[in-house]
């Protein structure tokens, strides 16, 4: 289940609006085929971890471990439940189940009732957090959300300004401004509110990383007249518009007011927040997550801080 978890990363880029899901094939104690699901729309990781095999008649007395539920229903491709089945091969173990309403179990009882041996929960939590986004849209109605910003050591995230033309304090290296890019490039869609619009004019996109720009949503109580950003005048409107349009992962960048707002009504899931070793000494102060320790690595001298909410 490891190596079925190393797989499915490798469709990061290119799964979504699917999950990211790894299978292997064993026979004898030995890997004899393993797969990912590479694309949307393409092969899943069942089928391609099969495909690979290089004696099929091997299949018949092998198990296939897959780090998600196989799929039950025809969507874009038949159900890998029923390929499983008519490979005839005879156990099953996998990671966690799917929670998408089509799926949801349906895969594993139809592997049962035909007979074949199933184990599930296996290294069950890293399966699902691996596709925290991808749950998180479908149990609970809304995008996946992570909040990010950097700050002082003091604590401040900018001074105090008023116009465009006073530039903000840069807080991220060169390096740690990628790492920023890549997070955007691992979220649809990319969120801020109107004062950060107007006072940065920031452009929002992966120019440092390589992926997808996101789509690009402002929060503001008035229309915002900027080509190709949605506007919304509050977040719960937002969320259930993104979600509504299929959107799994928003990435929160704006200012203390829309962050601490995310924080407040407690619509977030997961913070990233980068503290360099410089001190303002006054400003706008820093948003606030209270009672929650995080994960610290350090970068360049910079403190970075991960901080997951477990619901």
């Amino acid at each position: 289940m490891r190596r079925c978890l190393q797989l499915a990363r490798c469709g990061r880029l290119g799964a979504a609006p699917n999950p990211m899901v790894g299978a292997v094939v064993v026979c004898d104690g030995r890997i004899i085929g393993e797969g990912y699901h590479q694309r949307c729309g393409e092969a899943h990781a069942e089928v391609n971890a099969i495909r690979s095999v290089c004696e099929p008649e091997l299949l018949h007395r092998s198990t296939i471990y897959v780090s998600l539920e196989p799929c039950a229903h025809y969507g874009k491709t038949p159900p890998c439940a029923q390929l499983i089945i008519d490979k005839g091969i005879p156990q099953v173990v996998v990671g966690c189940r799917d929670p998408f309403a089509q799926v949801d179990g349906r895969g594993i009882t139809m592997l049962r009732e035909s007979g074949i041996e199933v184990r599930e929960g296996v290294l069950e939590q890293k399966c699902l957090w691996l596709n925290r986004r991808f749950i998180t849209f479908h149990t609970k109605q809304r995008p996946y959300i992570t909040l990010k910003w950097a700050q002082s050591e003091d604590g401040f995230i900018d001074r105090k300004r008023t116009s465009p033309e006073e530039p903000p304090v840069r807080f991220s290296t060169p390096l740690t401004q990628a790492l920023v890019h890549q997070l955007r490039a691992e979220n649809e869609a990319i969120l801020v509110g109107r004062h950060t619009l107007e006072l940065d004019r920031p452009s929002l996109t992966v120019r440092q990383w390589y992926g997808r720009n996101p789509r690009r949503v402002v929060l503001s109580s008035r229309p915002v007249r900027c080509e190709g950003m949605t506007s919304y005048r509050t977040r719960e409107e937002a969320l259930k518009d993104l979600w509504q349009q299929g959107v799994q992962s928003l990435l929160v960048e704006g200012g203390r007011e829309t962050l601490q707002g995310f924080i407040d009504a407690g619509l977030w899931d997961e913070a990233r927040i980068e503290t360099a070793p410089i001190r303002l000494g006054e400003g706008i102060r820093a948003p606030k997550i209270e009672g929650r320790k995080g994960e610290k690595v350090l970068i360049e001298g910079r403190s970075i801080v991960y901080i997951y909410k477990i619901s």
